[in-house]
């Protein structure tokens, strides 16, 4: 039988997979971490069904490794004979609790078969929830930034556990970049913040994020060749060619000039080819 790792999402209960939510209602147990993953878990499962463990807050490696020994320990039997599942915010592959146990288990107890169902992570709801687009071709880091840390370096990060909001603005802004924070995003425990301004956001919790680029930094995608016109009042859209200059102006009644046609479709083309979305066999 198997053990699921199950990811929940960043911890509103419809953002919950289909294929996790079909795990945890079939699961004969479904053990959790923390309160947060068990509200969430909650929403999906009988609470008869739901499997609490205790980790201690600690770095002490040895306290740790105990733990985890003690939680494969109690699953290990009961994914043998059935399914189980286990949950955790956001994905079990990113930032998460669920590697730990999944290296015991692999460890200890190798005949338990492990499946993991990926979650909606953090990184994609806070690039939602910020209206950040992550484009084809984008350099994006994950870092950590707990206690005041201002890790430096890529062009754009986004940063887990931002704890100390203040200090590490102190140092990305000092670094040249422009910041960004945001809360609990898509949690249904806590109140919802997304703020540019550090002070708002210097209490201390754990499910602070932030996104940081940098202030000089130019991204230039084909399709932002694109420019509505603000005194054409019939609609019109106008296009620029790569030399700046002005194209064809395209009614939006669906007469698209020949030019102006071409030059999109080159421009469409030339991007897929470059980001892998178009194949050259196709022409």
């Amino acid at each position: 039988m198997t053990l699921y790792g199950v990811g929940l999402g960043p911890g509103e209960a419809d953002l919950v997979t289909v294929r996790g939510k079909r795990v945890l209602e079939d699961a004969d147990v479904v053990y959790s971490p923390g309160r947060l993953s068990r509200s969430v878990a909650l929403e999906h499962v009988p609470e008869e069904r739901i499997g609490d463990l205790d980790f201690p807050m600690t770095r002490d490696e040895e306290k740790l490794r105990s733990a985890w020994k003690e939680a494969a320990a109690e699953i290990a039997p009961n994914a043998r004979e059935g399914d189980v599942a286990f949950v955790t915010l956001g994905d079990p592959n990113v930032y998460s609790t669920f590697g730990h146990l999944r290296r015991t288990i692999d460890a200890f107890h190798p005949a338990v078969d492990v499946e993991i169902v990926p979650g909606v992570s953090a990184v994609t709801a806070f690039a939602t929830a910020l209206g950040v687009e992550i484009e084809a071709g984008a350099g994006l880091s994950l870092r950590e930034a707990a206690g005041g840390e201002s890790p430096t370096g890529p062009d754009r990060m986004i940063l887990f556990k931002v704890t100390d909001a203040p200090a590490t603005h102190k140092g990305l802004v000092e670094a040249g970049y422009e910041v960004t924070y945001g809360r609990r995003l898509f949690m249904e425990q806590g109140e919802t913040l997304v703020t540019d301004d550090p002070a708002e956001i210097d209490e201390r919790d754990y499910y602070t994020l932030a996104y940081a680029e940098r202030a000089d930094l130019e991204i230039e995608q084909a399709t932002a060749a694109f420019e509505r016109s603000d005194d054409d009042r019939t609609g019109a859209i106008v296009a620029e060619r790569d030399d700046g200059t002005p194209a064809a102006e395209t009614p939006t009644d669906g007469a698209v000039g020949a030019e102006t046609a071409a030059d999109v479709t080159e421009l469409e083309r030339t991007e897929g080819l470059e980001h892998g979305d178009w194949n050259r066999d196709w022409y």
